[in-house]
């Protein structure tokens, strides 16, 4: 049994993986690292951006939508959805073998709809309508205005990854909204254990974000704090979901066959080099969660990642390693805007990018400008492709 599958077996805490490539689908390595323990799959535009711009893989593809007419944009649309069906294909049995807990498969919205709430629920139905598969999840911000529409999409039993959560406050409000959205859609008849969401904390952004304020602040007590602030905040997180997924809310829905909103921890890969490569896994292992790790933290892990229960070891040093953040003058409040807004700004830098990037590949490949467009909800190109 390899370290993921005992992560799984033993902890209750499901390996996902943060990547998505063609190379992955057309050599096997995606069900190889699905036999070896991996659960589900995350992608964004900045990984569609390192897949579609530095590979040929998608020449092929690319070259037939813009000879039938599509723009840059709308093939771009049609290169990941082709990538996320195959993936959504080869995880369909884990999907039905693990009964809907894992097999998931996340698409992101155009990140420019993170401030835009009817356009956001626009692109969701669009995507779930044009993907139509169980295990599918579609990713939505938890920005102030990506809040109603997570509420409104589960409660029409939509199914929705929640993403870019930075703090505490906002994650109570995610929790909220997903409970909101269950309660409507038993109200109005639906079936609750077909509705499934995570809760996606990103992680390591935290510590480089707090470490950075330490830095300037640098006095010695300030200093000692480095390296502690995404932990504690995970672990905290995960207090609050254990609080809220229980009591008189909650066991109605529950026995209406609703489920708990994993917390995911995401950008689980240590971005500062002193700091352990296993770190934001071996620190946060728990039951009824999700470690979406790229490949070089899974290789890391399965060498000589710790397994142990950790999540919720040390609640009470969490709790006082955020007040003493707050006593040296870290504003935690502060710090989740400014994740919130270099999270949403470099998902989108990545998405233009990346359109930028296909532009340039239309005209290498001597191909014409099309004359089909593509709105910014991450719908172009229905028309012609179902037809």
């Amino acid at each position: 049994m390899t370290r993921l599958q005992e992560l799984y077996t033993t902890h209750g805490q499901s390996p996902w993986l943060d990547n998505l490539k063609r190379d992955y689908l057309a050599t096997g390595a995606l069900q190889e690292l699905v036999e070896g323990g991996v659960r589900g799959i995350t992608a964004d535009s900045t990984i569609f951006q390192r897949a579609i711009a530095g590979s040929p893989d998608y020449d092929d593809q690319f070259r037939a939508l813009i000879a039938a007419g599509a723009s840059a944009a709308a093939a771009y649309w049609e290169l990941v959805i082709t990538d996320i069906e195959s993936a959504l294909g080869l995880l369909r049995p884990l999907y039905d073998d693990s009964g809907g807990r894992d097999g998931f498969v996340s698409i992101e919205l155009d990140p420019g709809l993170a401030h835009d709430t009817a356009a956001s629920v626009g692109a969701v139905w669009d995507l779930h309508r044009r993907i139509d598969e169980p295990n599918l999840l579609v990713k939505i911000p938890a920005t102030p205005e990506g809040i109603p529409a997570i509420r409104q999409m589960i409660g029409e039993g939509r199914s929705i990854n929640i993403t870019l959560i930075f703090s505490m406050e906002r994650y109570a409000k995610v929790i909220d909204a997903y409970l909101d959205g269950l309660e409507a859609h038993a109200a109005s008849g639906g079936d609750l254990s077909r509705v499934h969401s995570v809760a996606s904390f990103f992680v390591s952004r935290v510590d480089t974000e707090v470490d950075h304020r330490l830095e300037v602040i640098g006095t010695p007590e300030a200093l000692r704090l480095r390296g502690r602030a995404a932990v504690a905040q995970a672990k905290l997180a995960y207090t609050l979901f254990r609080d809220r997924f229980q009591g008189p809310r909650w066991e109605p829905l529950a026995a209406h066959g609703a489920r708990v909103q994993r917390p995911l921890w995401a950008s689980t890969s240590t971005k500062n080099p002193a700091y352990p490569d296993t770190l934001y896994i071996d620190s946060i292992i728990g039951p009824d969660t999700v470690n979406s790790m790229p490949e070089g933290t899974i290789e890391a892990f399965k060498d000589h990642g710790r397994l142990a229960r950790t999540i919720d070891l040390g609640v009470d040093e969490a709790r006082r390693t955020l007040e003493g953040l707050a006593g040296v003058g870290v504003d935690p409040a502060d710090v989740s805007r400014a994740l919130e807004d270099e999270g949403v700004t470099t998902v989108a830098k990545s998405f233009h990018e990346l359109l930028g990037a296909l532009e340039r590949k239309r005209a290498e490949l001597g191909l014409p400008m099309s004359g089909w467009g593509a709105d910014s909800a991450g719908h172009a190109g229905s028309e012609w492709r179902s037809g």
